[in-house]
């Protein structure tokens, strides 16, 4: 039996490539009569067990859609497997495919693995056989362009030229695990490795895993409580990427206080069904409807879930609701602030964060005071009451460094006494960079924090250049000081803390009087001023 690969060329890794936006994991390139219903679509299945976000395209789109959706899909995607088969040069539209990866391949650092499926790779690499005549036909078609033709044949031998996976003899169903489970081996090194970039999570894993993460045969509910700004979240996704691929099924339910109030937690349970069962047509009539679901469905399923941000009890209740919902091995990762809501529902294994140790939060502070992991000569001393201030708090940490970024000795000096007022609250040390801002770019900010957190950039900066403010540049500004940042899909978003200190601004100015308050956001508040006809002109709504 032959050997299923050899070395792997490695692909360019632009400095960029490690923070992009990725929407797929793996984007597949295939012939559809040759493998559509058999290799291409086992393939495909085995990839979704894994839990590997993956692109097809007769899934995603629909026919006589514009080839740039499918370019999209690559350039959003961190690999490209390529299932060259006897027929895949000759459809233009592969060919066009395979250029485009080409080329993300050799830009933006796109990993690119190639199958030989019933192929022999000198076949592809030297364009022999059906390779040959596939050619040919492009050639006689007068709707291909003649220079375009040759930029398929060169990006076929360069990518034929990349050692992949090879077929040959081996059982199809054994080949095909293989290569998943090298996917996710692959996917999670590049976890990791994006996890390092995060000060202190390698000394919190090391603490966190052997302690409250032992893979015995049972099924655990493990807690992770602390105030806001420590990492909770960013313990919790560093632990699920590590270790997701043990498990048959996972989910990370982000954000739940916040998105059960928006969307109920009938939409939560969707999602978690979805994420585990790879099935996006499951139907919740109501949150008994999921509970019953949720139990049945998952109850000998070994899964790995993260419920993030949970604020209340029933929450839990709804999405997990006991130890025999799930199958043997499982692990239900929560985090929250309120540690009383784990005990009300008994998770025994709870998990104090207290934030960063004073090594670690000093290098955080200098990356963002001073690019650079040491301060400045004369910063030093400055730096450490700094950190001292900031009480461990990540969050705090980077809004500061923020701050302070290109200032004088003398210019922190004068800041260091308003940091003293602060005693170590984390609403009054964020304040201190709101305070710092111009008067339009804290409006901006306060109307972001009230009403525009998680909508389209382009789409709020609209609307604010309709009411006279210079929004572009205003949230270039708030992205410099770390209170605000855009998503890969172009959204506005800010931590939460940050989102709960501009509402506790806006409540503030109005001495807690409802009808005095500039912003009303809240469904109740408004209908509350509007009933009672206490709405002024100035009011925001």
């Amino acid at each position: 039996m032959a050997s299923m690969k050899c070395k792997r060329e490695s692909s360019p890794s632009p400095s960029s490539s490690s923070t992009r936006y990725w929407k797929y994991e793996v984007f597949l390139s295939f012939k559809g009569e040759d493998t559509r219903y058999n290799f291409a679509d086992h393939l495909y299945a085995a990839l979704k067990q894994k839990g590997i976000i993956t692109f097809r395209d007769e899934e995603e789109l629909k026919r006589g859609k514009s080839i740039s959706k499918l370019f999209e899909a690559i350039e959003e995607s961190q690999i490209a497997i390529i299932i060259f088969s006897k027929n895949y040069a000759s459809s233009k539209w592969c060919m066009k495919e395979l250029a485009k990866i080409n080329e993300c391949r050799k830009e933006i650092g796109l990993i690119v693995m190639p199958i030989f499926y019933n192929v022999e790779p000198s076949d592809v690499k030297k364009q022999t056989g059906t390779f040959e005549q596939a050619f040919i036909d492009h050639q006689k078609c007068f709707e291909v362009n003649i220079k375009e033709v040759e930029t398929w044949r060169t990006a076929l031998k360069e990518v034929a030229n990349i050692s992949g996976w090879h077929l040959q003899n081996r059982l199809e169903s054994e080949f095909i695990q293989d290569v998943a489970k090298e996917m996710m081996e692959k996917l999670s090194s590049k976890s990791s490795s994006i996890t390092k970039n995060f000060i202190g999570i390698e000394s919190t894993l090391a603490k966190f895993i052997p302690s409250y993460l032992s893979f015995e045969n049972n099924i655990c509910m493990i807690g992770i409580y602390g105030m806001g700004g420590l990492g909770k979240t960013t313990l919790a996704r560093a632990v699920y990427d590590k270790f997701r691929s043990q498990f048959e099924g996972s989910s990370f339910i982000a954000n739940v206080k916040e998105d059960s109030k928006k969307h109920g937690l009938p939409k939560l349970q969707q999602q978690l069904l979805a994420d585990i069962l790879e099935d996006k047509n499951i139907l919740i009539r109501n949150v008994y409807d999921g509970v019953d679901i949720i139990e049945k469905r998952l109850c000998r399923k070994k899964v790995l879930l993260v419920i993030d941000d949970v604020d209340h009890l029933d929450q839990l209740e709804k999405l997990a609701g006991g130890h025999d919902w799930f199958g043997l091995g499982s692990r239900i990762i929560i985090t929250t602030r309120d540690e009383h809501v784990l005990i009300q529902h008994r998770v025994h294994k709870r998990y104090n964060h207290n934030g960063l140790n004073n090594d670690d939060a000093l290098k955080l502070f200098c990356l963002k005071a001073f690019k650079n992991e040491q301060p400045k000569k004369g910063y030093m001393q400055l730096s450490q009451e700094v950190v001292k201030y900031a009480n461990g708090l990540p969050l705090a940490l980077v809004t500061l460094g923020s701050f302070l970024v290109g200032r004088t000795i003398d210019e922190w000096q004068s800041a260091l006494p308003s940091f003293k007022k602060t005693k170590g609250e984390i609403f009054n040390i964020l304040k201190i960079s709101y305070d710092g801002l111009e008067e339009m770019w804290k409006e901006i900010f306060l109307d972001i924090a009230c009403f525009f957190r998680h909508w389209k950039k382009n789409q709020v900066i609209h609307i604010l250049e309709n009411c006279g403010f210079n929004a572009r540049i205003g949230i270039s500004v708030l992205g410099e000081k770390s209170l605000l940042s855009v998503d890969g899909d172009e959204r506005l978003e800010m931590h939460d803390l940050l989102q709960e200190m501009g509402e506790k601004i806006v409540r503030f100015e109005s001495k807690g009087k409802l009808r005095m308050q500039s912003r009303l956001w809240l469904n109740n508040d408004l209908l509350h001023v509007l009933k009672g006809n206490m709405v002024r002109k100035m009011t925001k709504l």
